[in-house]
């Protein structure tokens, strides 16, 4: 009787310790320490930049048509703010960029589920879908202007055409990953088909897909750039690759300048308010990170 109390106590303080360590700490974080280790980092590193672009400027490194100073940036960026031209251009631009995301998203998702699921599809496709992703976006830009003409339909055809690849394949990688325990007892319980796809295989492959859904939104943005830096036209509007464009044609290197920071600026953007916050959430759910 004695042995069978102390092998129940054993258990129960195993379990107990499991528990503890299957538990993930929560707390939160104190405002001082959310400002000295994410907010402070970011801002201390643009300071250094700018410091280090503006000594270059005052050592003379190059002319200054070649290498303008900070402030003439800032100029620029004053004057497109003042004609009221400036939110124009980054939305003309964002708007197509996350427009076209979301339908590569909705293009990819069931393609890279059917690619990951059926062998033969994979035979067939699996490889397309790899050399579409290695194959530089601008080279779809000629045939898309061709095909569709100079208008929106032609954006997003480029943008499709780089995304949908990358978005598929961060699926196919993801659906790949899932261990074969998690599907034998997903069709244990009765979860086969698409209730198994539903509830077992995409959250599974959760991570993976969302580096895919990352690195889709990175080939929209710089197919979209590619798109407006070649195909100009007032139809169009003038979008950030445009900007681009017309400072090179007018030899303004302000200008071309402020574009490159406006494309870096919106890309780190979209990062911070969309990815990473996902990433951040699906960590906490699989208690792979301390909540905040």
């Amino acid at each position: 009787m004695a042995s069978t109390d102390t092998k129940s106590d054993d258990l129960a303080g195993l379990e107990a310790g499991l528990d503890a360590l299957d538990a993930v700490q929560v707390r939160r974080t104190p405002a001082r320490e959310v400002l000295l280790n994410k907010v402070l980092p970011p801002v201390v590193a643009v300071v250094l930049v700018v410091l280090v672009w503006q000594l270059l400027v005052w050592a003379k490194v190059t002319e200054d048509y070649k290498l303008p100073p900070p402030s003439a940036v800032w100029n620029s960026v004053a004057d497109m703010w003042a004609q009221g031209t400036l939110l124009e251009v980054v939305w003309t631009s964002v708007s197509r960029g996350l427009l076209g995301f979301l339908m590569a998203v909705a293009i990819g998702t069931p393609l890279g589920l059917l690619v990951a699921r059926v062998k033969l599809v994979r035979a067939a496709i699996g490889p397309i879908l790899s050399g579409l992703q290695s194959l530089p976006s601008v080279a779809w830009v000629a045939p898309a202007v061709i095909w569709l003409g100079l208008n929106d339909s032609m954006m997003y055809a480029v943008i499709l055409l780089g995304a949908v690849p990358s978005v598929a394949n961060g699926l196919v990688s993801g659906v790949d990953q899932v261990p074969p325990l998690f599907l034998r007892a997903g069709r244990t319980i009765g979860a086969t088909g698409l209730r198994g796809t539903w509830h077992i295989v995409l959250p599974a492959a959760l991570p993976g897909y969302l580096a895919g859904l990352k690195q889709g939104w990175a080939f929209s943005w710089r197919s979209l750039m590619a798109a407006e830096i070649i195909a100009s036209s007032p139809d169009l509007g003038l979008g950030l690759g445009q900007l681009l464009e017309n400072g090179r044609n007018n030899f303004d290197m302000p200008g071309i300048f402020l574009a490159i920071l406006l494309i870096l600026f919106v890309g780190i953007a979209i990062d911070l308010l969309i990815f990473s916050p996902l990433e951040r959430r699906v960590l906490r759910g699989r208690g792979l990170l301390v909540k905040s």
